[in-house]
């Protein structure tokens, strides 16, 4: 019996060929994956005394020589920084289109093309905003449930 051919897909091995291909190809995968495997567990056994030291990752920067901030409270000011980022760029953005309606002469292309960018540069403004909410909602909550503590956000 023929092993069925689509677009040179062979679905089962029709010959001795492919049939050593075939085994060669679920070799190599049981293989990586018992890899995975043993590394991922003997990898967990030895973190696992090391996450017991300090389970919520406070002092990690300390030990390592780079900050003695809060981990939570760096991720928090980075995406600060990057959803401000993105307020900057709806900034420019709605420059750009007013610019292009004021100069378009009465021009119905431009000004609508200029309508377009406006549109699109405020619904990615309520975007901003409603991630800008959202993320400070969590960290806030995090933080507070994490250390039993008040959120500042200037810390």
């Amino acid at each position: 019996m023929q092993g069925l051919v689509y677009s040179k897909v062979v679905h089962f091995p029709v010959n001795n060929i492919q049939q050593k291909v075939y085994n060669h190809h679920i070799m190599k995968r049981t293989l990586a994956f018992l890899t995975l495997l043993v590394v991922g567990f003997f990898g967990l056994m030895h973190a696992f005394p090391v996450l017991a030291a300090d389970p919520l990752g406070v002092n990690y920067g300390a030990s390592s020589g780079l900050s003695g901030q809060d981990l939570r409270v760096s991720i928090a000011r980075v995406i600060k920084f990057i959803l401000s980022f993105l307020g900057l760029i709806f900034l420019i953005l709605t420059l750009y289109a007013g610019f292009m309606w004021m100069t378009s002469a009465g021009n119905e292309d431009r000004v609508g093309t200029a309508k377009k960018i406006l549109w699109g540069a405020i619904i990615g403004l309520a975007i901003i905003l409603f991630s800008y909410a959202i993320t400070q909602f969590v960290i806030t909550n995090l933080y507070e449930v994490s250390t039993s503590g008040a959120y500042n956000a200037a810390q």
